[in-house]
Parts: C-alpha cells; sequence; structure tokens
C-alpha cells in the first residue's frame, strides 16, 4: 500500500481539527513532478544531476574502481552545488554552477546542439554539457546580473545562441521555482501547524486549570466544611489542635477517597510514561493507546461494580474531561508520528525523483525548544541536534500530572516503613523519622534501641511528647477511612496483646 493511502487513513483517525492541521502529502507529490519537468526543461535531467552532484563511487574489495565509475568529476567542467538562500520570509532553492572548461575542449562537443550529457566515453559523461541549453543560460545569466558589479557583462537574448564556453561567467545561479514552492508549501504547512498547536496547548493548560478547581472542590477534606470545628483540650497551639471524631467517617458531600482511588489507578497504568526500572521514557503510541484502553476499562468496571463511587456531579464532569485530556494527548502523539512520517517520506522523495541531495532539517512543530526560532526550516543540523528538546505530548504529560496529582495527597507519603500502611498515630522521633505508634510500642518492648532507618539511639526514649499532632490532625482529614481502618486495627492489636500478657487464649470464644 502506497503511503498516500496509508497517510489517509491514519489521518481519518483523528480528530476534525487535527485533520484539517495536516500537512497535504499529495499536493507536495505533484509539486515534485513539476520540479522533475523543470530540471528536465532546462537540460539538467535526474539521472545526470545525480552523476555530477553525487560523490564517486566507492571502490570494491581488490582495491580497483569500479568500471565506468568518475575518476575525477569536479576537478574540470562544471560543477552544480545545491543551496539554499534566504529571502524576505522563505527560502530559494537554486543551483549554482562553478564553471571550468577544459584548456582544451573537444570540438565535437562544443558544437554540439543537445543540451543533454555527451554519448562518447569520456569525462564529458559526468559534467554538465557545453555549450548549455538556452533557457539554462538565459535563467542563470538573468539570476546571477543581480549578483554581478555593474559593470559586469550583459548577455542579450539575441545573442544568447552564439555564446561559447569562453564567454561564460564563472558561476551560473539558477533558482529553481518549482522547488521554492515545495519548500515554501512544506514549510507554510508546517508553521501553520506550529502556531495551532500553541494554541491548542493554551486551551489545554486552561482547560486543565479548570479541572485542577473542579477536583479540588469536588475532593474537599472535612476540614473544608461548616460543620468542622478544631479543639484541643489541652492547649490552643495550632500543632495541637485535635480534629472531633466525627471526622474520621466519610463526608458525603466529598468524592476524596473517589479521586484517591483514580489517581492511583492511573499512576499504576503508567501510560504514556514509564518509571519502572525495566522501562524509564517515553511510551511509543502503540503501548500508550492500549495502556489508556486498558486503565478506561478498569476504571468503567469499578464504577459499574460500585468500588469507585461518584457522589457528586461535578465530579462525574471532571472525570469526562479528565479522559478528553488523556485522549488528546494519545491523538497528539498519532498526529506527530504520521507528521514526522510524512515529513520524512515527503523529502526523501524529492531527493529521490529529483536526484537534489536531501534537504536541510525541518523544525518539528511538536518539539518545543528553549531557543525556537519562527521558521520551520533549519538550514544547520548541529543546531537541531544539540538544543536540548521536549516533546508537546511529554509536556502536555508533565503538566496534567504535576497539576492534578499533587491535589490529593498520596498515601505513600505518609506510610510507616515497618508496616507500610498510614503511620496513624504518627511518632516522630528525635532522628526526624516517622512510624506508627503501634510499631514504636514493639520496638520497644522489644528492647530495640536504634532507629531502623538510621540506627540512632532515639527508640526508647520515645515517649508521647513524640507524638507529631499536626500531622496526626492532617491524616484524620485527608485519610479519614485509612485512619480509622488503622486506628481499629491498632485497638484490636492492643487488645490481643494484653490477654496474652494475662495468660489468656485470644483464639476466639469456646461455648461449653
Amino acid at each position: 500500500m502506497h503511503f498516500s493511502k496509508t497517510y489517509s487513513q491514519l489521518l481519518l483517525t483523528l480528530p476534525p481539527e487535527l485533520r484539517e492541521s495536516a500537512i497535504q502529502y499529495r499536493q507536495l507529490k505533484k509539486i515534485i513532478n513539476q520540479i522533475v519537468a523543470e530540471l528536465t526543461a532546462l537540460g539538467l535531467s535526474p539521472d545526470l544531476l545525480h552523476r555530477v552532484v553525487q560523490p564517486p563511487t566507492a571502490p570494491d574489495d581488490k582495491g580497483k574502481q569500479k568500471e565506468g565509475a568518475p575518476s575525477d568529476a569536479h576537478a574540470h567542467g562544471p560543477r552544480v552545488i545545491y543551496e539554499f538562500a534566504n529571502v524576505q520570509d522563505h527560502v530559494e532553492p537554486r543551483l549554482r554552477l562553478r564553471l571550468d572548461p577544459d584548456p582544451d575542449p573537444d570540438p565535437e562537443l562544443l558544437s554540439s546542439d543537445s543540451p543533454g550529457p555527451s554519448s562518447a566515453p569520456s569525462r564529458s559523461d559526468l559534467t554538465i554539457s557545453l555549450p548549455i541549453s538556452q533557457d539554462l543560460l538565459r535563467a542563470a545569466l538573468t539570476s546571477s546580473a543581480s549578483e554581478q558589479p555593474s559593470g559586469g557583462q550583459d548577455y542579450p537574448d539575441t545573442e544568447l545562441a552564439a555564446v561559447d564556453a569562453t564567454s561564460l561567467p564563472a558561476e551560473l545561479v539558477i533558482p529553481l521555482v518549482s522547488d521554492t514552492t515545495f519548500f515554501r508549501t512544506l514549510t507554510e504547512a508546517l508553521n501553520s501547524l506550529a502556531a495551532y498547536l500553541v494554541t491548542k496547548r493554551v486551551e489545554f493548560e486552561s482547560t486543565l486549570r479548570t479541572l485542577s478547581h473542579d477536583i479540588s472542590s469536588a475532593s474537599r477534606p472535612s476540614s473544608s466544611t461548616s460543620s468542622f470545628h478544631p479543639h484541643s483540650p489541652f492547649s490552643s497551639d495550632p500543632a495541637n489542635i485535635s480534629v472531633s471524631s466525627h471526622a474520621l467517617a466519610i463526608n458525603a458531600r466529598s468524592d476524596l477517597d473517589t479521586w484517591r482511588q483514580i489517581f492511583q489507578l492511573y499512576m499504576e497504568a503508567d501510560i504514556f510514561q514509564g518509571h519502572q526500572e525495566r522501562f524509564r521514557g517515553e511510551r511509543d503510541v502503540d503501548d500508550a493507546e492500549a495502556r489508556l484502553q486498558a486503565f478506561n476499562a478498569e476504571l468503567n468496571q469499578r464504577i459499574h461494580k460500585g468500588i469507585i463511587k461518584l457522589r457528586m456531579k461535578q465530579s462525574r464532569v471532571a472525570l469526562k474531561t479528565f479522559m478528553d485530556l488523556n485522549t488528546f494527548i494519545l491523538d497528539l502523539r498519532k498526529f506527530q508520528h504520521v507528521t514526522a512520517e510524512a515529513t520524512r517520506k515527503i523529502l526523501k522523495k524529492h531527493a529521490k525523483r529529483t536526484a537534489l541531495p536531501l534537504a536541510p532539517d525541518l523544525a518539528s512543530p511538536f518539539v518545543v525548544r528553549p531557543d525556537s526560532q519562527d521558521r520551520a526550516l533549519i538550514l544547520s543540523r548541529t543546531v537541531t541536534r544539540n538544543t536540548e528538546t521536549l516533546s508537546l505530548s511529554l509536556l502536555l504529560v508533565q503538566a496534567l500530572t504535576e497539576t492534578l496529582l499533587p491535589i490529593i495527597p498520596h498515601i505513600d507519603d505518609y506510610s510507616c516503613v515497618i508496616c507500610t500502611n498510614l503511620a496513624f498515630k504518627p511518632i516522630r522521633l528525635r532522628c526526624s523519622h516517622l512510624f506508627c505508634v503501634r510499631c514504636l510500642v514493639k520496638l520497644q518492648k522489644r528492647g530495640e534501641e536504634h532507629c531502623p532507618i538510621c540506627r540512632a539511639p532515639t527508640v526508647l526514649s520515645a515517649d508521647r511528647s513524640n507524638v507529631d499532632w499536626a500531622l496526626l490532625n492532617f491524616m484524620k482529614d485527608w485519610f479519614p477511612m485509612e485512619a480509622k481502618k488503622k486506628l481499629q486495627q491498632n485497638e484490636r492489636e492492643a487488645a490481643e496483646e494484653e490477654m496474652q500478657e494475662l495468660g489468656l487464649d485470644v483464639r476466639g470464644c469456646l461455648v461449653m
């Protein structure tokens, strides 16, 4: 299947606004045909340019040059250089012919009327035959006239046919009109796409800020409600303020636990970027699409089973917006891949069909550079290689995760390193390390003096003054379900230890 058909089919899978911004691959292919026709009309067929512009063939394994290979194609005779000139707001491709005729030219060559290469097996087979065609000479002299000094030689149209090799200037500059149209069309399409992506990025960030506000409103902790009344029977110090016991219950007007589960599932999916030791970095399009579909299926399944409950309408709208943003990033990744492939293919086709050297690098509109330029055409390859770049899709993924995920505190940031559960009630040792009260009591009963993390002798000296009251209230506020579960577990373990110390069986009651 031809790429143009595959390209059209891939674009159909993308949203309409992205399809409208795609480069016109078929139009560029037609312009390439026009370039070939223009070069052929000038007497510079692709076969001839390929032999003149390309370097000599490499020698074979025996160290001898292959039969028919040029020995010194650029030493004598005209030389063709393909170059780009900056003209106002675009670049102009052109051919520069540096003429160095042989001191003893072949009379048959000078009298030849054919603009193509000579059929004789000589060095002229690899150079442009002289005299050059009238059309080629007229275009070259017209272009080079503006670059010559005021006293330069003028060649009227009536005298073109009589010009011989000795009257030719040292250089002929031939502007390529169709080639200029090709690169102007391509660069304008990429620049238009870059401007469109800037607009979409602004819209994405605006939607992200609104979504952040909506999720924050829908997942408010108990302290944000009007029924919350902090108090402390011991002190008015904010660090000692305790939340009343009813705060351990789930706030019916908040989806705090719901969004915590959603974000936890989202981080485990690692949709666009890997963070494990096995794979780190940006994932490819197919892998990201499969992971997004798996995440969406698992999320819908948990909602259907009632494991995840969206109590508030605001949360349901926010979840749809959240999924739409992820879908847009995936579509952007697809669009980036297909646009890069189309650009690479069309430039390769341009070089193959015209026999002109490969064009300079084209700056991708999907890449964010600190020193990005307005124009898409970068004439120096070293600039694009050495400049630090960042993919736009990866930038949006980072903005999404860095803006939304910190809204809900993650339980792993407040867990005990011994039991790996929520460190409730939190005991902060003099070495500043944090443990839950049950794990610390067990360490003290075993007579272990050193901190399990830094081995500082701070365990046995810990008492009620080491309770981090501010963090305890924070855990009650932001982790009500986990705090309640941990509190019940601590009470059950404490009761079992007391019964064991009394010599009672804690396996259960026996009915006689």
